[in-house]
């Protein structure tokens, strides 16, 4: 058999390991939420802020969809035209067109142009959020945060994009089974090394002070069976005054975090609530499940990459002659793009279901439904929610439930329960 026949047994293997995945470790059936309870429970919120959480989000969807279309619209022309890749070997020129000039300085290029190009669109969504009161770091820390990303960004693709085209040329033939080994590693790789080094770029992190707050925390972490080392406080407030938690790494590296906002503006019940939500998704092991599916499907991208490497069509539009030289990345950018944009609604939906699981766990860790009503409150003001956003854009990109929809799953467990 040929190694385009192996990679189709290979890409139809992972798919099905997918799909498997998808119906064995995602909880498909969800906490009732009616429709009724949710209209009631938007009833109770305050108007004002119901009024101020959509404007908010209205002055947030031009820059938002306007910035989504501007990238794919660059990754587009990058890709599907000789720009691209006359952008990489542009790159190389210097170092007599090198393959390994070409791959690494050729593709943070192509990223750096890119960047460039919607960098307005992000300006302007920190221009509304700035309006709005929510971002407290102001046009310099912005920049600041902003030349970090691309900092880091730079160091993981660059280990990528080397790794990946060394791959292309010691295996021109099975190119496509080392590569797809190695984006799943990545995944797994970078699972276990983004908290303890990434993150530290951009937040302070410190242990919670003892407090009667800490012994409760750690006291329902172990009432849950979950074992927590410490819960971590971030230093969110230096650029934004909203409000969150959330559980990030696995294994050794696995950590509670809660936002030093959190803290000042949420009582102790309801800080208990947030924090019960993400010992859900840790012994749910929703990390762990990210991984898996994320690894899979990096996996599962270099093979399909490989298999639209003899579309023709695809090639000429783009310049090249291989879909594995370095000359060839925009245009494997430019199917990322694509397969991002139609992959969203997917990626929503299987996001929106593990925190509706990690939001049952904690109405049934701490049998307190109205305090977890209450927390939702809060988060809807502070964060300036749609607390019922319109339907599409809900379904097409919301990576939690709403907030009437959570707080109608609180009143039916409140029913449930007789609590």
């Amino acid at each position: 058999m040929t190694p385009r026949g192996w990679a189709v047994i290979a890409l139809l293997a992972i798919a099905v390991v997918s799909l498997l995945v998808l119906f064995l470790m995602i909880p498909w059936r969800r906490p009732p939420a009616s429709r009724a309870d949710q209209l009631a429970a938007l009833a109770d919120l305050p108007p004002a802020a119901v009024a101020r959480g959509r404007a908010f989000r209205a002055a947030l969807r031009p820059p938002g969809y306007a910035g989504l279309v501007a990238g794919l619209v660059v990754a587009l022309l990058l890709g599907l035209t000789p720009l691209g890749s006359g952008l990489v070997a542009l790159a190389g020129r210097p170092f007599g067109g090198h393959w390994i000039a070409q791959a690494v300085l050729g593709g943070l290029l192509v990223v750096f142009v890119a960047d460039l190009l919607t960098l307005p669109f992000a300006a302007w969504r920190h221009a509304v959020v700035s309006r709005y009161g929510l971002a407290t770091s102001g046009w310099s820390g912005w920049a600041g945060d902003l030349l970090k990303s691309y900092a880091v960004s730079a160091v993981i693709g660059a280990s990528a994009l080397l790794g990946f085209y060394t791959v292309t040329r010691l295996a021109p033939q099975w190119w496509w089974a080392f590569g797809a080994l190695g984006a799943a590693a990545l995944v797994v790789l970078l699972s276990f090394i983004l908290p303890v080094l990434v993150e530290p770029v951009f937040n302070k992190f410190t242990p919670m002070p003892d407090s009667p707050l800490r012994t409760e925390l750690m006291a329902l972490a172990a009432r849950d069976g979950v074992p927590v080392r410490d819960v971590l406080v971030a230093d969110a407030s230096r650029r934004t005054r909203a409000v969150n938690a959330y559980v990030s790494g696995f294994g050794p590296t696995r950590r509670v975090v809660v936002y030093d906002t959190l803290l000042r503006e949420a009582t102790p019940a309801e800080v208990a609530a947030v924090v019960a939500h993400e010992l859900g998704h840790a012994k749910d092991r929703d990390v762990l499940t990210g991984t898996i599916t994320g690894a899979l499907g990096a996996a599962g991208a270099v093979v399909a990459v490989y298999l639209l490497g003899s579309a023709t069509g695809l090639l000429r539009l783009a310049g090249v002659d291989s879909i594995a030289e370095p000359r060839a990345l925009p245009l494997l950018l430019a199917l990322v793009s694509v397969t991002g944009l139609v992959a969203t609604p997917a990626q929503a939906l299987v996001s929106r279901r593990l925190e509706a699981r990690a939001d049952a766990h904690a109405l049934a860790l701490t049998g307190d439904p109205q305090t977890f009503e209450a927390m939702q409150r809060r988060l809807s003001a502070v964060n300036m929610a749609d607390p019922d956003p319109p339907r599409w854009e809900h379904l097409y990109a919301a990576t939690h439930p709403s907030t009437v929809e959570r707080m109608a799953a609180a009143r039916a467990y409140a029913r449930m329960t007789d609590r």
